[in-house]
């Protein structure tokens, strides 16, 4: 899917020099244009902008510099046509506040043996070019992505919109607003976390809100926009006999609309990407919002329960990364196990807030009593999540650095029916088996709270991570308890070291 990010844009550099004089050049801004347009057919989901060659000190400075002042640009694309001498590029790249990818790349696939000559190896030079340009990125310490092959590579062109994608999420992130309503819940340690150091380092803004603030908001919708989404929530889901129009619990159905209209308007006229619940602290809702939050969430939003923050911008965070991408991405909770030899499972759920994006089949629509918060009985989608292998991460704030652990997993199929658990709900089985897994998610201090997604891939994960200079665990097939743990201890002490860099 070609621009699934329509306002923004990578910018695509060419570093060459003066030395080999104007016809040459010419030649470079020819093929530079050429690859950057070839690249972009691809289908990319960030559309490219080719920027004209780089050949002094001052240019590549002041690419930089604009690049960090343009909203929509949440990226660079660097490559060296020929041989652009790196101490040129020291001043940009030190100034430079925008993810790097470093293609590694020439205009032609394969050599013309029986008629290559000097004018062709002094225009297509990047074997060495790019060599001193990966050179001095690593002598500056730049954090970059670096691809290397010709794009004519379906794997070099996924690659680069791996990187896109996680550049773009990374900038939405930079001006994400969350609103909590209310506070976290009481005496949970996981839950809480350091809101400075998360704007400092993410971007993300954190507030809190009065839940009667959500309340009035509520109670200010009018009846002809809660009866129109009622008839939406009849055309889009399998509803309840109870509910429907006639039915015993219809009203609870139009409280659970007025809720998400409440929600959903007050969440827009903020500027809100992201936000968080506590049923500890409801005001004077009459439900615990369920059928609202899933909906929500299926639009993009970040959601964390409990007062959850940090999973919110998460949440949100790879929404935004998975943006037009099969699969589905959600709040999650792991909550209990089975233990069958042999065939160990997780089942994952939530009280009501698992996004119906996951789901196997059109969710059903139903009302039942919820033995915490205090309330009425809640509306929510009911739902198993569609098999396939995928990812679960959780964000932990570790004091002095935040770490972010995820598990490579197969959602299956439950063993046998659940008709007496009427929430949303995951089973999976955890690479490379539940018992290492669980251990080494515990020895990492990773929440329980997470996001599972079957739309992004670790790979995104990992350029998400390095774009934000966050530590990234990952358990996966490969996952030994005695590597685990090494590199947890490895990690400490880099991140440690780095901080007083």
């Amino acid at each position: 899917m070609s621009e699934v990010f329509p306002n923004r844009e990578i910018w695509f550099l060419t570093g060459s020099q003066g030395l080999y004089g104007p016809e040459t050049l010419q030649q470079v801004a020819e093929q530079s244009q050429q690859v950057a347009d070839r690249l972009a057919r691809t289908g990319l989901p960030v559309r490219i902008a080719w920027k004209p060659v780089l050949t002094d000190a001052a240019a590549i400075r002041r690419a930089c510099l604009e690049a960090n002042a343009d909203d929509a640009c949440v990226g660079l694309i660097a490559w060296m046509h020929t041989f652009s001498p790196a101490k040129m590029w020291i001043a940009g790249l030190d100034a430079l506040r925008r993810p790097l990818l470093h293609l590694h790349t020439q205009a032609n696939r394969d050599l013309p043996w029986s008629t290559i000559d000097m004018d062709f190896m002094n225009l297509n030079q990047a074997a060495h070019g790019d060599r001193e340009f990966g050179y001095i990125q690593s002598r500056l310490g730049v954090t970059r992505k670096t691809v290397a092959g010709h794009v004519s590579d379906p794997a070099v062109a996924e690659r680069v919109a791996t990187w896109a994608r996680a550049a773009a999420a990374r900038a939405d992130l930079a001006t994400l607003k969350l609103a909590r309503f209310g506070d976290n819940m009481r005496d949970v340690a996981v839950t809480e976390g350091d809101k400075v150091e998360a704007q400092l380092r993410l971007g993300v803004s954190v507030n809190t809100y009065g839940v009667n603030d959500l309340v009035a908001a509520v109670d200010a919708t009018a009846d002809p926009d809660v009866a129109e989404l009622v008839e939406e929530y009849q055309e889009l889901y399998r509803l309840a006999p109870a509910l429907r129009a006639g039915g015993e619990r219809h009203d609870a159905l139009r409280y659970a609309a007025r809720i998400e209209l409440g929600l959903r308007g007050f969440l827009e006229d903020g500027g809100f990407g992201a936000f968080t619940t506590n049923f500890e602290d409801l005001g004077g809702l009459r439900q615990l919002p369920g059928l609202a939050v899933q909906r929500l969430m299926a639009d993009g939003y970040g959601f964390g329960g409990e007062g959850d923050w940090k999973t919110a911008v998460l949440l949100r965070t790879l929404k935004t990364a998975a943006t037009g991408l099969a699969g589905g991405t959600s709040f999650m909770e792991d909550y209990t196990y089975h233990l069958e030899p042999g065939r160990e499972l997780i089942l994952g759920a939530h009280m009501l807030e698992v996004c119906p994006t996951i789901a196997a089949a059109t969710p059903s629509c139903e009302i039942h009593p919820l033995s915490i918060g205090g309330r009425e009985d809640p509306v929510r989608l009911v739902f198993d999540a569609a098999p396939g292998p995928a990812v679960v991460v959780g964000l932990a704030d570790l004091g002095e650095r935040f770490r972010l652990v995820a598990n490579e997993i197969d959602v299956v199929a439950p063993v046998a029916p659940l008709p007496e658990l009427p929430v949303a709900r995951a089973v999976w089985a955890p690479r490379p088996n539940l018992r290492t897994s669980t251990e080494a998610w515990l020895t990492a201090g990773a929440p329980h709270h997470t996001v599972l997604t079957r739309a992004l891939t670790t790979e995104h994960l990992d350029d998400l991570a390095e774009m934000l200079n966050v530590e990234l665990v990952l358990i996966d097939a490969g996952t030994t308890m005695r590597t685990f743990t090494r590199e947890l201890r490895w990690n400490q002490a880099y991140h440690r070291l780095a901080q007083g860099l």
